[in-house]
């Protein structure tokens, strides 16, 4: 047996991708105290810069998905596949990897199928109800395949499946104690509530422009606004942090803070953002996107709001936001119920789970070669 266990991630794009890889590494190495990891990402995406932030490498594949519209990106992705292939071939003779680890996202469709042509087992980890084309190509290879909803043997091998649900940031956990210390990070006023406004880590335009709409109603309704307005929007946004009360933010990098300083929380709802604001606990008006596969955010947010554990109010929707919003405001019992009934949706264990399963492919692995 190796006297060390080489661990392979790949995943990125969104923090949807991101933080689900980082906490499952995480875990591992909680476990696995002298194990190596390497991630490995798309160059020039988010997680170039928040894999490293996270203590861990990674290496850039020149890969990009496909545009809906005729594009350059477009004209040139068989060159960008190519080259990915080929360089994370190159990645895993020189890592020599235990295990290799997916959970979607441009770079984990070549680095998978690569891990999987040399015989290295493979998990994929598939968050929404809906998956993407790279998890469904990936599966008939993979070895374990952990989803957060049920029904999904529609794409995926059943004998395959494991239902683990969607693995969240361990630093949630803690977050209830963390109030005080979350408003003097923001440098918020103690006695006003706080409204977290989160797009996505990319943004979200339409959430963007309500906000945008809204903060003389906001400032009226007396409340404090942290307001992650997302890369490709920062620019446009950024002259709004000269208004008193309002934080525009292009990202929040401490994100337990953020969720322990605010009192109500609008969101969009994509599968990890959904599970982490279970396990948060506090209320929630998810506006989901209605412009993904399947229109799955709106239904990860039905799921919640059918359990009274969150609002949901469509983009299509959108002009009834303040009567909505200053409801839940101002009705302390609502607040409290939706609260309540979210954080018994929650399911912090998806991580350990996830891990569980990785530790059964290293321990078939090592018995293989031993």
């Amino acid at each position: 047996m190796k006297h060390s266990i080489n661990i392979l991630i790949s995943g990125g794009g969104t923090g949807g991708h991101i933080y689900p890889a980082i906490a499952i590494a995480n875990e591992l190495k909680l476990r696995y105290p002298n194990a190596k990891f390497l991630f490995v990402g798309a160059k020039d995406k988010m997680e170039m810069e928040k894999v490293p932030q996270a203590g861990y490498e990674i290496k850039g594949l020149w890969i990009s998905g496909i545009q809906r519209r005729l594009t350059v990106d477009n004209l040139s992705f068989p060159f960008k596949l190519i080259s990915s292939l080929w360089n994370a071939s190159k990645i895993i003779r020189k890592f020599k990897p235990d295990v290799a680890i997916g959970t979607s996202g441009f770079a984990s469709g070549p680095t998978l199928i690569m891990a999987n042509r040399k015989g290295i087992p493979t998990l994929i980890q598939e968050q929404n109800s809906f998956p993407g084309i790279t998890n469904k190509l990936l599966s008939k290879k993979a070895h374990k395949i952990c989803v957060a909803y049920d029904n999904l043997e529609r794409f995926f091998p059943a004998d395959k499946i494991v239902k683990t649900r969607n693995p969240a940031r361990q630093d949630l956990l803690s977050i209830h104690s963390k109030t005080d210390e979350g408003k003097a990070f923001f440098k918020l006023e103690k006695e006003q509530k706080t409204i977290l406004v989160l797009g996505g880590s990319l943004g979200a335009r339409k959430i963007n422009q309500l906000v945008e709409a809204n903060l003389e109603f906001f400032k009226k309704q007396g409340v404090q606004v942290i307001w992650q307005c997302g890369k490709l929007y920062f620019e446009e946004y950024k002259k709004y942090n000269e208004i008193e009360g309002i934080q525009v933010h292009q990202f929040v990098n401490r994100m337990d803070f953020a969720y322990a300083a605010s009192d109500i929380i609008i969101s969009r709802a994509g599968a990890s953002s959904v599970s982490e604001l279970c396990i948060v606990g506090k209320p929630v008006l998810f506006i989901p996107s209605p412009n993904v596969s399947e229109d799955h955010q709106t239904k990860n947010a039905k799921s919640i709001a059918d359990k009274h554990g969150a609002i949901l109010l469509k983009e299509s929707e959108l002009e009834s936001f303040p009567i909505v919003f200053e409801t839940l405001l101002k009705d302390k019992g609502k607040q409290s119920n939706l609260s309540e009934n979210i954080k018994e949706l929650a399911l912090p264990g998806a991580t350990t789970d996830i891990v569980n399963e990785v530790e059964k492919l290293l321990k078939s692995e090592f018995k293989y070669h031993t």
